[in-house]
C-alpha cells in the first residue's frame, strides 16, 4: 500500500510517530531552557536561535520575481559541499532558481556562506539554520520558506519535515542518499515509522546499490529509487584555477625551498598525534612548515597551548596579513572558516584528519583536486569509496598510527618527484569519477518540471 497520499498512517506507524514526537517534545522542553540560558551567557549558538524554531526573516517569505524556490538541506560541511555541487549542476538546467541552503551546524553554515559567494547565483541564495524537527517548527518553517521542492542530502531524513511537506504538497527528495552499515539496524528497529515516512518522499537518488537496498529494506518504494553515484567527486575543479596561490604562498611565507605539511580537519586528540609526527619530520627536514586546521574552531586555544608545549612557535591564520604581518612561526593554525580548500593548494603533503581517531574520516577529495598526495588514518568509514579510489589509483595512502604518519610524510617530503606523481594520480582518479552531481540534479529537475521519471535503476 502506497501511503504517499493517504492522510493516515497504519496503527503501528502512528504509534511510532506519537512516540517520536513525544520524546522529541519532551527533550525540547527539558533541554531548551538551559540551552537558551547558556547561549545568552556565552554568546554561543545565539545566532539563528529563532530560525531553529522555524521563524525566518520577513524577506525570506517573499519570492524573488516568482522564481522557482529550492530548499536544499545539508547537516554540515561535508554535506554542504555536495549540496553546492548539485546546485551548480541544476542551475545549468534550470537557471534563475532561488536557493535556500540550510545546515544544522554553525561551521556548516559559515562554510556554505563563504563558498556560495563564489557562485553565479549568490544573489539568489540565502543560508539559514535548519528548524528543530518538531511538528510545529517544521510546519512554521515550510510555510515561511515555501519551497517548490525540499531536497535533503545524504542521511538527513527528518520525520516531521517530510510529513509536513507531504501534507502541504511540497515535493521532497533524498539526494546523494546513503544509508550506512552502522545505521541500518537502528532504522530497522523503527521500520513502521520509517516505512510510512519514506512512502511520502517523491524520489530517492542514492549513491550505491548497497544504499538503495538498505533504504528499500527500510520501506522506500522501489519505483522511486535510483542509483547515481557520489557527488562528493564533483568538487569544482575550476575553482583551483582562480585561487591566487601566489598570494597564499606570500601570506604564509612559503618559497620554493620551504616544504609544507598540511593537517586538515583534525578532530579529537589528533592534534597531539600530528604534532608528534611533525616533531619527527623536522628532525630531518627542519624547514618544514605545518599548517594545522582543526575541524572545530572551539579547539583552537587548546591546540595553541599544545603546540607551544611541544616547543614549536605558532601563529593563528587570522593574525596573518594584518599590518603587513607574514608567517614567522613553524606552525600556523587555521582558525578561519572556508579557507582550507584553497590552502591545500600550497601543500606538498596533506594529512586528512578525523581518521586516526574513530570518527569516520573527512573528505580526502578536497586535497586530491589540487593534485596533492593524501595520507589518512584507518577510520574512513564515512568516505570509504573516496578512500578506495585513491588507494587503487596510488593517489592516497593509509597510515595506521603516528609513527607511520611521520614516516610516510617524511618520505614524500624528501622525495618530491614521488609526491608529485602520487598527487597527479589522485587528481586523475577524481576526474574519472565525476558526473554524479549532474545525475542527482536531473532528479530534482524532473520533480520541479513534472517530467517523466527515469526508469528506476534499482
Amino acid at each position: 500500500m502506497d501511503l504517499s497520499n493517504s492522510g493516515k498512517a497504519p496503527g503501528s506507524a502512528r504509534l511510532y510517530r506519537l512516540a517520536y514526537n513525544g520524546i522529541a517534545s519532551g527533550l525540547f522542553l527539558a533541554l531548551f531552557p538551559p540551552f537558551w540560558m547558556y547561549s545568552q551567557i556565552t554568546g554561543r549558538y545565539r545566532r539563528g536561535m529563532a530560525e531553529r524554531l522555524g521563524r525566518y526573516p520577513e524577506f525570506l517569505r517573499r519570492r524573488k520575481n516568482g522564481a522557482t524556490r529550492i530548499w536544499i538541506h545539508a547537516a554540515s560541511v561535508g554535506e554542504a559541499s555536495v549540496a553546492l555541487s548539485i546546485a551548480r549542476a541544476l542551475e545549468t538546467r534550470l537557471p534563475g532558481c532561488q536557493w535556500i541552503f540550510s545546515t544544522i551546524t554553525e561551521h556548516g553554515r559559515r562554510w556554505a556562506e563563504h563558498r556560495l559567494k563564489e557562485t553565479p547565483f549568490k544573489s539568489r541564495t540565502d543560508c539559514v539554520f535548519a528548524p528543530i524537527d518538531l511538528a510545529l517548527t517544521a510546519r512554521r518553517a515550510l510555510t515561511a520558506l515555501d519551497p517548490d521542492v525540499l531536497a535533503c542530502v545524504e542521511t538527513e531524513l527528518w520525520p516531521n519535515w517530510i510529513m509536513e511537506a507531504s501534507r502541504m504538497g511540497i515535493k521532497t527528495a533524498l539526494v546523494n542518499g546513503r544509508i550506512s552499515v552502522r545505521s541500518i539496524d537502528r532504522y530497522l528497529k523503527i521500520r513502521p515509522l520509517m516505512r510510512n515516512l519514506l512512502t511520502r518522499v517523491d524520489a530517492f537518488s542514492m549513491i550505491h546499490e548497497s544504499d538503495a537496498r538498505r533504504i528499500a529494506l527500510m520501506g522506500a518504494p522501489l519505483n522511486r529509487i535510483e542509483i547515481h553515484g557520489n557527488a562528493k567527486f564533483d568538487i569544482p575543479v575550476e575553482n583551483t584555477a582562480v585561487v591566487d596561490q601566489g598570494a597564499n604562498r606570500a601570506l604564509f611565507g612559503i618559497t620554493d625551498e620551504i616544504p609544507v605539511f598540511i593537517a586538515g580537519s583534525i578532530r579529537g586528540e589528533e592534534d597531539a598525534m600530528v604534532l608528534s609526527a611533525y616533531a619527527q619530520i623536522v628532525r630531518h627536514v627542519p624547514d618544514t612548515v605545518m599548517i594545522l586546521a582543526p575541524r572545530h574552531m572551539e579547539r583552537v586555544p587548546q591546540i595553541v597551548r599544545r603546540t607551544r608545549e611541544w616547543g614549536f612557535s605558532c601563529q593563528l591564520r587570522s593574525a596573518l596579513g594584518a599590518d603587513a604581518s607574514r608567517r614567522r612561526a613553524q606552525v600556523v593554525i587555521l582558525d578561519t572558516i572556508g579557507e582550507l580548500h584553497a590552502v591545500y593548494g600550497i601543500a606538498d603533503v596533506v594529512f586528512c584528519g578525523g581518521s586516526l581517531v574513530p570518527t569516520g574520516g573527512q573528505n580526502v577529495l578536497e586535497a586530491a583536486v589540487w593534485g596533492k598526495p593524501v595520507l589518512y588514518g584507518p577510520s574512513m568509514e564515512d568516505f570509504q569509496e573516496a578512500k578506495e579510489i585513491l588507494d587503487q589509483a596510488g593517489g592516497g595512502l593509509q597510515v595506521n598510527d603516528t609513527g607511520a604518519l611521520a614516516r610516510e610524510a617524511l618520505d614524500l617530503l624528501q622525495h618530491p618527484d614521488r609526491a608529485r606523481d602520487m598527487g597527479q594520480k589522485a587528481r586523475r582518479a577524481l576526474a574519472m569519477n565525476r558526473g554524479a552531481a549532474e545525475r542527482h540534479a536531473a532528479v530534482l529537475f524532473r520533480l520541479l518540471t513534472g517530467g517523466l521519471p527515469a526508469s528506476p535503476t534499482f
